[in-house]
């Protein structure tokens, strides 16, 4: 009897466990759903827009007029889109930030005034701070309108940092054209920010106003200051004259100076040096002479003052009296023979008066 009593006992304690086996995993099998739910919320936040979901969520901070009305017909259930105001971007167009300013110039030195024909560059700013994503600008409109037309339209990305915070930035810059007079407006400039969620956020610039005057005309000064410049441009003429008189005259003085020292020091080598190679010596210095004097004023077919034809300038008349002096060099070239110093000498002496060559006293 004890054991069918034991054994009775151990029955019932494997028949709660069991029971309570089951009623945990039935718990379990309850509450997977609800984390799972969980789970997939949390990721589907993650990943829904580009710009903040706590602006898109937050209750009470859309003003029904910032919704289209279009889109919230369209995407029933959607999550109306923010202002541009709530997700910190701003858009600013030309002159806008310097309005009060004197001079007017613009963001990108664009003028409040222009001509008739003028080609400017009007830039336009869309900023926003960066959340570690980045945004796409996509322009929906021109800037043509009555007296002005869009040539093309470039863009430029940058990033800097203002108060702390990194922002980041994107300038259109529409390239424009000035084609009638008056008061004219640049007109507004649209984008669009595409999101995820199928809808767009619009963005609009502010209108500018341009003045556009007419071609100045410079006629009656240009006909009072044609004399005034007439008479500065003889008067410049004049000096340039004078001015380059006065080059010349430095030129030939230094010149003359230099053929100087040079026959001062075959001078003095007169009676030490071989009579031929200082006859020849002799003729490389009146080639020089001639080079310099009939070169570029006649013409003469020489790349140096070595290739200078001193008989053909004697044929020509242009050295008149240098025939004696022609025929010493012809004859230490071809005849040889030494001559005596004091001949040398006597020649020396007629080449300084042949090129006007005074020696110094």
């Amino acid at each position: 009897m004890k054991e069918k009593t034991v054994n009775s006992k151990t029955a019932k304690v494997k028949s709660k466990k069991s029971k309570t086996k089951a009623a945990e995993s039935a718990a379990v099998k309850n509450d997977a759903p609800a984390e799972s739910a969980a789970l997939a919320k949390v990721s589907a936040a993650d990943t829904a827009l580009v710009v903040p979901a706590d602006s898109l969520n937050a209750p009470g901070d859309l003003d029904a007029s910032s919704v289209d009305g279009d889109s919230v017909g369209n995407d029933a259930g959607m999550p109306a889109l923010p202002t541009a105001e709530q997700l910190g971007i701003t858009i600013t167009a030309g002159n806008a930030g310097n309005a009060g300013s004197a001079s007017g110039n613009a963001a990108g030195n664009v003028p409040l005034s222009a001509t008739v024909g003028d080609t400017i560059n009007f830039p336009v700013t869309v900023s926003w701070s960066v959340n570690g994503s980045a945004i796409l600008v996509v322009p929906t409109s021109s800037a043509n309108a009555k007296g002005i037309l869009q040539l093309g339209v470039s863009q430029e990305s940058s990033r800097s940092v203002k108060d702390g915070k990194e922002m980041a930035q994107i300038t259109f810059n529409y390239k424009l054209v000035m084609q009638d007079t008056g008061n004219l407006n640049i007109p507004a400039m649209r984008f669009e920010i595409p999101t995820p969620m199928g809808q767009s956020l619009d963005l609009r610039s502010d209108s500018e106003p341009i003045r556009v005057d007419a071609p100045f005309n410079a006629m009656p000064f240009i006909a009072g200051g044609a004399v005034g410049v007439c008479v500065l441009l003889a008067a410049l003429w004049r000096m340039r004259k004078r001015a380059n008189a006065r080059a010349a005259a430095a030129a030939k003085n230094a010149f003359e100076n230099a053929m100087r020292e040079k026959m001062v020091v075959l001078k003095q080598r007169v009676m030490v040096a071989d009579s031929r190679e200082w006859l020849l010596e002799l003729e490389g210095i009146c080639k020089e002479y001639a080079f310099k004097k009939f070169g570029a004023a006649e013409g003469i077919a020489a790349a140096s003052a070595s290739a200078v034809n001193l008989d053909a300038l004697v044929a020509d008349g242009k050295l008149d009296g240098w025939k004696p002096l022609l025929e010493e060099f012809v004859h230490a070239r071809y005849g040889g023979g030494k001559r005596d110093s004091f001949e040398n000498k006597e020649t020396w002496k007629l080449a300084m008066q042949l090129m006007g060559i005074k020696e110094d006293e």
